[in-house]
């Protein structure tokens, strides 16, 4: 880490804000399609090829619908994940040390931001890429006038906030263990006559995938809590009891799509960390 008193910590925050913007505005873009496929197969319980035939039947001009809630949203995800963790990790430290926990709980407040800002852009993007709501939301606009004819209270438990407790403990424990091991993996990946940006690279992918698969039942969950629009809203228990039986009981069914998640994790986390990483002169 660098230190508190070094010239580039002027800049240091700027530079973790603008990378990370940078990298997942990029790496979204190119795994929406599989973010899809995955999104299907939580939902539907589907094989892969079961959810890519039935993305090709809908054709290519809805592959990419439902873009722009998740291109926006993990654009701000990365310029908060980076900067505001840098941010509440240089005040834990006080500008010593840093030591495990303060990555640790820096990594667990920045997730919670972030859960608390981007709920909304989770839930839209997941009303649009259930292609059982293509008739009845054409677009993002039509789900918040539909959303803004609820009541105040409605609004926030039924509408744009629709499982928020679930995002808020997977986006939080998520960046904490992402940030508590990303150092460290680093460090003991970095060989003389290896280029810096590798261990970085590598690091960030296997980081990123273990953290998903970790965390991928909650995933899960979100998925089927949110896609659906109603005023009526099951308890977090119950839900996750229907998906439990709907996956009969079979944790490898309930697993459907971790596959893709580890390839879509590789590529995300591994470019995002390598790019940061560079940018931030850590190599």
């Amino acid at each position: 880490m660098e230190d508190g008193n070094h010239p580039r910590s002027s800049t240091w925050h700027g530079s973790s804000y603008s990378v990370g913007a940078t990298s997942t505005f990029l790496s979204t873009v190119l795994t929406f399609p599989i973010y899809k496929t995955i999104f299907r197969q939580q939902l539907h319980t589907l094989t892969i090829r079961e959810a890519s035939q039935q993305l090709l039947k809908e054709g290519f001009a809805h592959l990419y619908r439902g873009l722009a809630p998740p291109l926006v949203a993990k654009t701000v995800q990365g310029t908060l994940l980076f900067g505001t963790q840098a941010t509440f990790q240089k005040s834990l430290s006080g500008n010593g040390k840093v030591g495990h926990w303060d990555r640790c709980l820096s990594g667990l407040m920045s997730g919670a931001l972030e859960a608390v800002l981007l709920v909304p852009f989770e839930r839209i993007q997941n009303i649009l890429q259930d292609g059982r709501n293509n008739a009845r939301f054409p677009s993002a606009n039509s789900i918040l006038q539909e959303f803004q004819s609820y009541s105040t209270q409605n609004r926030f438990t039924f509408g744009l906030y629709r499982g928020f407790s679930v995002i808020l403990a997977r986006n939080a424990l998520g960046s904490a263990l992402y940030f508590s091991f990303k150092e460290p993996l680093r460090d003991a990946l970095s060989l003389d006559g290896v280029p810096g940006w590798v261990p970085s690279l590598v690091s960030g992918s296997v980081n990123g995938a273990l953290t998903s698969l970790i965390l991928y039942p909650l995933s899960v969950l979100v998925s089927n809590m949110q896609a659906g629009v109603g005023k009526e809203l099951p308890k977090t228990r119950e839900v996750a009891r229907a998906v439990w039986l709907q996956c009969g009981g079979n944790v490898s069914l309930l697993y459907r799509g971790a596959s893709l998640i580890i390839l879509r994790s590789c590529i995300t986390w591994g470019v995002t960390t390598a790019i940061h990483d560079v940018l931030r002169g850590q190599n």
